[in-house]
C-alpha cells in the first residue's frame, strides 16, 4: 500500500506545476489588455479636452461672445458722443441764457420750418364766465390775427380751458363752441366733464392735453381772473432753459383743514400727518412746469392721485420726481411784487 502511494502524489504535484504558469500567463494577457483599455480612454478624453478647447477658440474668435471686440468699440464711440453731446447742451443753454439764442427753437421738416412753441398758458375757465374771458382779451390776451401773430413771433400759444357738460351737447356745450368758432382760443376737454368740484383733474387733463397738442419747451395753468404780462414771463423762461425739469410759482404751505364745513376742507386730511399741514406746493393762480414734467403727467394721468385742490395736486406729483422747485416771487399774483408778471384782475 505505501509503495503505491508515492506515485499517486508525484502525478498530482507534477499537474499543479503545470497549471501554475497557465494562469500567470492569462493573468499577464489580461493586465496587458486593460492597461490598452485604459490608456485609449485616456487618450481620447484628452482628443476631445482639445477639441472642445479648439472650438471655444473658434466661436470666440470669429465674434460669438456676448461682445465683441467691435460691439466693445462702438460702446465706447457711443459713451465719448453722448459726453460731448452733454457738453454742447450746457454750451447751447449758456448761450441762451447770455441772449445768443432766440426765444424758442425751430424745427424743420423737409422744406418747411415748424418753430416749436416756448409755451403754452392754459386758462381755467367754465361755463358762465364769459364776462371773465372777455376781460381777458380786452387786457392782455390779443385776439384775431394779434393772437396768431403772438403764436408766430414770440412763441406764446394761450388757450382757454374748458370740459363738456355732464349733458352732452346742451346749450352749456354749444356756448362754448359758438364762442370757440368766433375766437378760436379754446382747448376744449372732451374727456373731461366741467365741475367745480372736480378743478385737480381738469388741471391734469389740461397738462396731459397740452403736453400732446403742442410741443412747447414750458407749461403754464393760469386762472382766468389773472393778468399776464407776457414779455415779462417769457424773459423770466429764458433764466430756466437749462433745467429740463422745473416747477415754477409762488411756493408756499398751509394748514390742512379736517373741518366739513370749511371751504378749504380737505377730505384726506388724515394723510398729511399729525401736524396738519401741506408740503410746499405753487400757488394756484399761476404755475409752470417744462416740457418733460408735462409729458410725464400725460403718460400717467390714469394713476396721479388728486386731492381736494389742484395746487396741492400738482405738488404732490412734484415730490417723487426729481424736479427743480423755483420760488419765483414775480408770479405771486396777489401780492403785486416789484416786476410782477401777473396780477389779479
Amino acid at each position: 500500500m505505501q509503495i503505491r502511494e508515492v506515485p499517486r502524489r508525484q502525478a498530482q504535484s507534477a499537474a499543479g506545476a503545470m497549471r501554475s504558469p497557465m494562469s500567470a500567463m492569462m493573468l499577464a494577457m489580461f493586465a496587458t489588455m486593460a492597461s490598452f483599455y485604459v490608456a485609449g480612454r485616456l487618450w481620447q478624453d484628452a482628443q476631445n479636452r482639445v477639441y472642445l478647447i479648439q472650438e471655444l477658440d473658434r466661436r470666440t474668435g470669429q465674434g460669438r461672445a456676448a461682445i465683441s471686440v467691435d460691439d466693445t468699440l462702438k460702446v465706447v464711440a457711443c459713451r465719448q458722443q453722448g459726453k460731448r453731446l452733454a457738453s454742447l447742451e450746457m454750451d447751447l443753454a449758456a448761450a441762451k441764457h447770455d441772449g445768443f439764442v432766440g426765444k424758442y427753437t425751430s424745427e424743420t421738416n423737409g422744406t418747411h420750418s415748424r418753430k416749436k412753441p416756448l409755451i403754452v398758458i392754459g386758462i381755467m375757465t367754465s361755463f358762465g364766465r364769459k364776462n371773465y374771458r372777455d376781460a381777458v382779451r380786452k387786457s392782455w390776451l390779443p385776439t384775431g390775427s394779434m393772437l396768431k401773430k403772438l403764436e408766430d413771433e414770440k412763441g406764446i400759444v394761450v388757450r382757454f380751458i374748458v370740459g363738456r357738460s355732464a349733458n352732452r351737447g346742451d346749450s352749456f356745450d354749444r356756448e362754448i363752441d359758438d364762442e370757440n368758432r368766433s375766437t378760436n382760443d379754446f382747448l376744449i376737454l372732451d374727456d373731461h366733464i366741467e365741475s367745480d368740484e372736480e378743478l385737480p383733474k381738469k388741471t391734469k387733463s389740461y397738462f396731459a392735453n397740452a403736453a400732446e397738442t403742442f410741443d412747447a419747451e414750458f407749461y403754464a395753468k393760469v386762472n382766468d381772473d389773472i393778468y399776464i404780462n407776457v414779455d415779462t414771463l417769457s424773459a423770466m423762461l429764458e433764466t430756466h432753459w437749462d433745467k429740463p425739469r422745473v416747477y415754477i410759482g409762488c411756493m408756499k404751505s398751509g394748514e390742512v383743514f379736517s373741518e366739513a364745513t370749511h371751504k378749504w376742507y380737505e377730505p384726506d386730511w388724515w394723510k398729511f400727518g399729525d401736524g396738519k399741514s401741506y408740503f410746499r406746493h405753487a400757488s394756484g393762480q399761476m404755475f409752470v412746469i417744462s416740457r418733460a414734467v408735462a409729458q410725464f403727467i400725460s403718460i400717467n394721468r390714469s394713476v396721479l392721485r388728486t386731492y381736494a385742490h389742484d395746487d396741492v395736486s400738482v405738488g404732490s406729483w412734484m415730490i417723487g420726481l426729481a424736479v427743480k422747485h423755483v420760488n419765483e416771487a414775480k408770479l405771486c399774483c396777489s401780492s403785486w411784487p416789484s416786476g410782477a408778471m401777473c396780477s389779479a384782475l
